[in-house]
């Protein structure tokens, strides 16, 4: 029997939207794990999160974040949060959400927005130095696939906006991309990041 409980299928329920078979069914299948059920759901299209995602988010707002060192300002970053309504757009939690991904962006400096804006070439080349890397301490050839795969997952964690750990755990302990999706369950609507821009001096 899954490790699960009653509280855990209403607690999903109501995070996807869904039935109460649906959501006892996919955590069910997940082995009771909520966060791989809510991502099963998504994937059949029964959440909400799922239905919600065909639809443009063209509303919005910037957040904006400023780092000092004494009198100076080092660091500035611009970040373009998406919704679909202007009123989700205008309240307080979006625009906190906003300035809360600029600050985080200001701390872990991501290149990519998401894994899919990564150059190809760019991670051909992290693939075969890591292969490289690999192959140097030693490790057996029929395992260094499987070496190659892990490392690119902590390159894209290091690298890409929403696979990175929020900064701000006292906050929000999570990737960023978890942050977005609790946002957009929270407000009922399609929320994404759709651009950033990070200034700093000396880099």
């Amino acid at each position: 029997m899954a490790d699960f409980t009653a509280k855990d299928v209403q607690n999903l329920r109501q995070a996807a939207g869904v039935g109460m078979m649906d959501a006892k069914n996919a955590l069910s299948e997940t082995g009771g794990d909520v966060d791989a059920a809510m991502t099963l759901l998504r994937e059949k299209g029964l959440s909400k999160m799922a239905k919600r995602a065909d639809r443009e988010a063209s509303e919005g707002t910037i957040g904006s974040y400023l780092h000092a060192q004494g009198e100076r300002t080092v660091t500035g970053v611009l970040v373009q949060l998406a919704s679909e309504t202007d009123f989700v757009a205008k309240s307080p939690a979006f625009a906190d959400a906003a300035r809360d991904i600029a600050m985080h962006v200001a701390w872990a400096s991501p290149r990519w927005v998401t894994a899919d804006e990564v150059p190809a070439d760019i991670l051909e080349a992290e693939k075969d130095v890591i292969a490289k890397q690999a192959a140097n301490e030693g490790k057996p050839e029929a395992v260094i696939p499987k070496i190659v795969e892990g490392r690119i997952s902590k390159f894209f964690s290091e690298n890409v906006l929403l696979d990175q750990q929020f900064v701000n755990a006292e906050k929000f302990e999570g990737t960023v991309g978890e942050m977005i999706d609790q946002l957009a369950i929270t407000m009922g609507e399609n929320i994404s990041i759709k651009a950033f821009s990070r200034l700093a001096v000396g880099e």
